[in-house]
């Protein structure tokens, strides 16, 4: 097997689920697709989710969070 030396890193949720975010806090889950989010989270704001383990966006939203309201609000670490 030759290497390309590119690296494959892992998606966030599988194939037939979407990432949810915790509303407050940097926590997530996978949800299946044509299921509504579980109470508590919310869907990740449209051209702002993350696909990959350590993308832009999985990098972003964990020092980032959606308020009850749905504002974008940074995040002590580790909330």
């Amino acid at each position: 097997m030759a290497l390309t030396g590119c690296s494959i890193r892992d998606s966030i949720c599988g194939n037939g689920e979407y990432p949810a975010m915790t509303i407050g806090g940097t926590g997530s889950q996978c949800v299946k697709n044509g299921e509504e989010v579980p109470e508590g989270y919310a869907r990740y704001p449209e051209g702002k989710v993350p696909q990959k383990v350590d993308d832009k966006w999985d990098v972003y939203w964990r020092t980032h969070t959606v308020d009850k309201d749905g504002a974008i609000v940074e995040v002590a670490d580790g909330e």
